[in-house]
């Protein structure tokens, strides 16, 4: 089990509150960042040699890591794997850049269609994943290929979009042993101060409505049909409401945020009492959009 011999860092018994946005985990028993798609192929044949359990994150954005961490090897796709160029008119990235690296990219390149997400603080890779979206635009808009590796028999694959199976917040990957490795983007020739301009409303828009100033995983829970998580939260008194340093976000309540020394346990019981609530006052099942990694 040397993983030392590859070409890529790695760290061992390392906390996994350091690579998410909630700032909340225990440690994980390896954490190995590739450089290559050769490298993942590498990593995957040591752990399944090893029966080791293995996890791919990004940024850590959309993730609740266990008090007790995780008992395997976590695979980053983020800075040794986001690389960003324009091919053929289409922009082409490796799934762990983040989506405010390739909209910088796309506007100095003059290209609009991207604005949506430059304010999303997850990795491409994470956002075709989960088919992330904001201020009216979805990735399935805008994605023109993705290529994904198979866990199962270690081979590239390139999905169209009509193989994604986009939906809200969902993508096809999430159904299959499949590791986003590339996305091609189509998007639209247009004027750079324009795109410019629509970023910085959005990203006054974003500044003043979200709780940026603390750690947490975006939004917590997931849109019900006819309605919004956040209002119904709100409606219901939870504004402000706390399980020690986890908060239900003053500033907007579809966020559950860390305030201080959260714990996973502390969101946790949150959560918990935030769908009792919402589902004794107003009879709707709120959903975790965040996943959760870990025991």
């Amino acid at each position: 089990m040397n993983f030392n011999n590859l070409d890529c860092n790695v760290k061992y018994d390392e906390p996994l509150k350091n690579h998410t946005t909630f700032k909340i985990g225990g440690n994980c028993k390896i954490l190995v960042e590739p450089k290559s798609v050769d490298n993942i192929i590498e990593i995957l044949k040591i752990c399944k040699n090893n029966n080791l359990n293995f996890f791919i994150i990004g940024n850590g954005s959309n993730l609740l890591v266990s008090d007790n961490g995780y008992d395997g090897v976590i695979i980053k796709l983020k800075e040794n794997f986001s690389n960003i160029y324009l091919n053929d008119g289409y922009v082409v990235s490796q799934s762990g850049a983040t989506l405010s690296e390739v909209f910088k990219f796309s506007m100095n390149n003059s290209l609009t269609g991207f604005e949506f997400a430059s304010g999303i603080p997850g990795t491409i890779g994470g956002a075709v994943y989960m088919n992330a979206g904001a201020y009216g635009g979805e990735m399935k808009d805008v994605v023109s290929e993705v290529e994904v590796l198979d866990i199962d028999t270690l081979e590239q694959i390139v999905l169209k979009p009509e193989n994604l199976h986009f939906d809200y917040r969902k993508s096809i990957v999430q159904e299959r042993n499949y590791i986003i490795t590339k996305v091609k983007l189509k998007l639209s020739v247009g004027d750079i101060n324009e795109i410019r301009a629509v970023y910085l409303d959005l990203k006054e828009k974003r500044n003043s409505k979200q709780p940026l100033e603390f750690g947490s995983a975006g939004s917590t829970f997931k849109r019900p049909e006819g309605n919004f998580a956040s209002k119904l939260i709100e409606d219901s008194g939870l504004k402000g409401y706390s399980v020690n340093d986890a908060m239900v976000s003053k500033k907007h309540s579809g966020f559950i945020v860390n305030v201080g020394n959260a714990t996973c346990s502390d969101v946790l019981k949150l959560v918990d009492y935030v769908k009792k609530t919402v589902y004794e006052k107003y009879n709707v099942k709120l959903e975790m959009e965040v996943k959760i990694l870990g025991e």
